[in-house]
């Protein structure tokens, strides 16, 4: 597995806890900063995929 996948998917679980942790305390800062790391995360995770996909692994 591509280390982009594995990174992109830590970043986006750091999103998620990010955002959550901005909806409990009403930080609309921390809300955006959890939404904008979760999308960088999801976008690292496909181009890890890709990479993945042209070098045949299966995983």
């Amino acid at each position: 597995m591509d280390k982009d996948r594995s990174e992109g998917s830590a970043k986006k679980m750091k999103g998620d806890l990010k955002e959550a942790a901005g909806n409990i305390t009403g930080d609309s800062k921390m809300q955006s900063e959890g939404r904008k790391d979760q999308t960088e995360g999801k976008i690292q995770n496909a181009i890890g995929g890709i990479k993945d996909t042209l070098r045949g692994d299966k995983h």
